[in-house]
């Protein structure tokens, strides 16, 4: 391959620059929000941010160079992304429910389960 044939056009280049930088500032921002965030119950909610938006432009841009600087549609970011897009809400879900259970049953102030079968109250322990 020659140097030639190696240079992307610009429009391809600023393209996946501002998609790339997009995504990389999303994922910081996820990231601050993480650091500055108090409790479980908000911190749970910046990872996804990061994992959902900031890998969706961060894979457009991936598909984008590799597409254009092969000359053929370059499919396999997008099957990271579909992946990524539904493992992180379904895991997000059970992290969630999993903390809630957990303060529940130690007599935090969460908000009152939808089920009965849950116990709202907290356990109590046996006198030794």
């Amino acid at each position: 391959m020659t140097a030639e044939a190696s240079v992307l056009p610009l429009w391809c280049q600023a393209l996946v620059a501002g998609l790339a930088l997009g995504g990389a500032i999303i994922a910081f921002l996820g990231s601050l929000g993480l650091w500055r965030l108090s409790s479980y119950f908000e911190r749970v909610h910046a990872p996804s941010i990061i994992a959902t938006m900031g890998c969706w432009l961060i894979m457009h841009a991936t598909w984008i160079y590799f597409s254009v600087s092969s000359h053929s549609l370059a499919v396999h970011a997008l099957l990271i992304a579909v992946f990524i897009a539904v493992t992180v809400p379904i895991t997000t879900i059970f992290l969630m429910r999993a903390a809630l259970f957990r303060a529940r049953r130690a007599g935090q102030d969460v908000p009152p389960p939808l089920s009965s079968v849950v116990r709202n109250e907290p356990v109590e322990k046996p006198d030794a």
